[in-house]
């Protein structure tokens, strides 16, 4: 296996990753009442996991 098809094994693993982020980060930024109605887990407030993603992505779960 060639040096450039392992580099481009990791561009596609890193190009699968921010869409997948982004997708998660849009479904994060609709309403509570329509993640709900299309089965999208909500946080609680208090959940540590929801909290460090406010920190780290500026929008709350």
């Amino acid at each position: 296996m060639s040096m450039f098809e392992n580099l481009g094994r990791f561009g596609v693993t890193i190009r699968q990753a921010h869409a997948r982020n982004k997708a998660i980060r849009a479904l994060n930024s609709l309403p509570p009442h329509v993640q709900k109605d299309i089965g999208w887990p909500a946080s609680p407030p208090s959940d540590p996991q929801a909290a460090l993603a406010s920190l780290l992505l500026g929008t709350p779960r």
